[in-house]
């Protein structure tokens, strides 16, 4: 199974630290798969620990797990929840790795596997959070169909069922022809798992198994090769169950029938456990770091004069549109996003004068992800700390005497790769890449043209403010946003797209001035 589980406060994704922590303790020469489930939180805490770990030379993968069937396919880019499946995924993956293959072709079964599997879940009560008051929205003899694993609503509530008929209707919905959830057809092997919710007696679940089989054999035409039963991925105290079908083959059943010491996997070993618990220790903070060479240098470079510039200019455009970010994103959002990239902007101007080595850009930048990290919270704080670790990964590979102004247009279209692929935003979205992505094309586009540097990033960052203001006519796909009408959002651009562009654009000027002035 697997070497480390890394736990968040209840229904909350782990923080980075503690991800980071987790890698450190457990990772070897041969690398380290993190198999994440489907949740915005875990997908970007998750992504941005794998970052850092990667430039500090860790060979880390991961796997996405999306097995939820519920819903139909989503609009936008949250997409299918991790349920139950991802334990199956886990299962997969560790016995491939057990087995001595290699980073990617762990990667490669986990990812294959987690293609394969489809899970909904049925619920007759509410889960009770600690030191809270149980919902009472299910009433008396109802059930919730299709719920995920955090106390979240269902996609529907019907009159209680008996359980052939729920059992019926589930398999039915993981194995629909309609929204082709899983590749499943008539002939095919399968594996079952009935999933425990936390507070379903084993007897239910067993009696739900008792009807899932013969239906999978009959109605569906699927030879059921294995049946796991009992509480594997679990909601507190929430009387249910959840039902998860895999596409099996020899490779995968090979991989499930691995023995294994887990101590709650269905067919285990005897002899010795490893320990539950681990001590681990936390990476250091800011403030206890022991490199000398991180700091503010005594004599500025004059690359290093022109980055200080440049990072103040950019700070103080944010500090300045703090009231008109809140006053966009009050329509659009939570209202906040001014005073979250204002605490970051407010950071940054702090931890020059003291923690930023200008002299070095890649180690600059590195050092503003960290300031991010440490004020600015939220989805946005996240994303900007993996800009700047995929930036910081790019240019440290480049000379520290001089960046050049081609190797920075390489930086910033690392940022904006790595930004879309744990955010799961494009360019369309409306978000903060609507801004950088039109930027990135132009500075490249400019810079191989020849053109002088300054008036290349002056370019580029219209082609920024322009991006942003686009976003008024873009349906949201991304964020809070995705759940406000269409003519609300035409009336105003995205607010995160326009911090983006207004502290690239100050940047861009600053540069052209210090420029001009030498």
């Amino acid at each position: 199974m697997l070497t480390a589980a890394i736990c968040g406060d209840v229904f909350a994704s782990p923080p980075v630290d503690s991800i980071l922590a987790g890698i450190h303790a457990v990772t070897g020469p041969m690398g380290c798969l993190l198999i994440v489930t489907n949740y915005t939180g875990d997908r970007l805490n998750f992504g941005l620990a794998a970052e850092q770990a990667k430039s500090e030379g860790y060979k880390v993968e991961i796997v996405i797990v999306g097995d939820d069937c519920a819903l139909p396919p989503p609009r936008g880019i949250a997409g299918r929840r991790g349920l139950a499946g991802t334990i199956l995924v886990n299962k997969i993956a560790g016995a491939a790795a057990a087995a001595g293959l290699s980073l990617a072709d762990v990667a490669a079964e986990a990812k294959r596997a987690s293609e394969m599997v489809g899970t909904m879940g049925v619920a007759l009560s509410v889960c009770t959070l600690p030191g809270q008051v149980t919902s009472d929205r299910l009433g008396p003899g109802k059930m919730e169909l299709g719920l995920g694993i955090h106390g979240e609503p269902g996609a529907a509530v019907a009159d209680l069922q008996p359980v052939d008929v729920v059992v019926s209707h589930v398999l039915k919905q993981i194995l629909s022809t309609e929204t082709n959830y899983v590749p499943i057809t008539r002939g095919n092997r399968v594996v079952l798992m009935i999933n425990g919710l936390g507070a379903t007696p084993v007897m239910e679940l067993m009696i739900a198994a008792g009807k899932a089989v013969p239906n999978l054999q009959l109605e569906h035409g699927l030879a059921v090769e294995r049946v796991y039963t009992g509480s594997f991925m679990t909601s507190l105290d929430m009387a249910g169950f959840s039902i998860s079908i895999m596409k099996a083959d020899e490779v995968i059943l090979k991989h499930l029938d691995a023995t294994t010491k887990a101590p709650h996997w269905p067919v285990g070993v005897d002899g010795n456990r490893p320990p539950a618990k681990i001590p681990v220790p936390m990476p250091p903070s800011h403030s206890m770091k022991s490199d000398e060479s991180l700091g503010r240098p005594l004599q500025l470079s004059q690359q290093g004069h022109v980055l200080e510039v440049t990072i103040e200019a950019a700070a103080e455009a944010v500090v300045n549109l703090r009231d008109r970010l809140n006053e966009w994103d009050s329509k659009v959002g939570d209202g906040d996003c001014g005073s979250t990239m204002y605490r970051g902007a407010t950071a940054i101007l702090e931890d020059k004068k003291k923690y930023y080595p200008l002299n070095d850009a890649a180690e600059t930048v590195n050092e503003i992800g960290a300031s991010i990290r440490r004020v600015m919270g939220g989805t946005s704080g996240i994303l900007y700390h993996i800009f700047c670790k995929a930036a910081y990964a790019k240019l440290k590979a480049s000379s520290k005497s001089g960046i050049t102004s081609k190797q920075w247009a390489e930086a910033l279209e690392a940022s904006i790769a790595a930004v879309s692929k744990y955010g799961g935003a494009t360019a369309g979205y409306r978000t903060m890449l609507d801004a950088l992505i039109p930027a990135a094309a132009v500075l490249q586009e400019r810079l191989s043209a020849g053109i002088d540097p300054s008036t290349a990033f002056i370019l580029s960052s219209e082609a920024a403010i322009a991006g942003a203001e686009s976003t008024k006519h873009m349906q949201a796909q991304a964020g809070r946003s995705t759940y406000i009408s269409p003519e609300i959002l035409a009336s105003v651009p995205d607010p995160g797209a326009m911090a983006a562009a207004a502290w690239y654009r100050a940047a861009a000027l600053a540069v052209k001035d210090m420029y001009q002035a030498s």
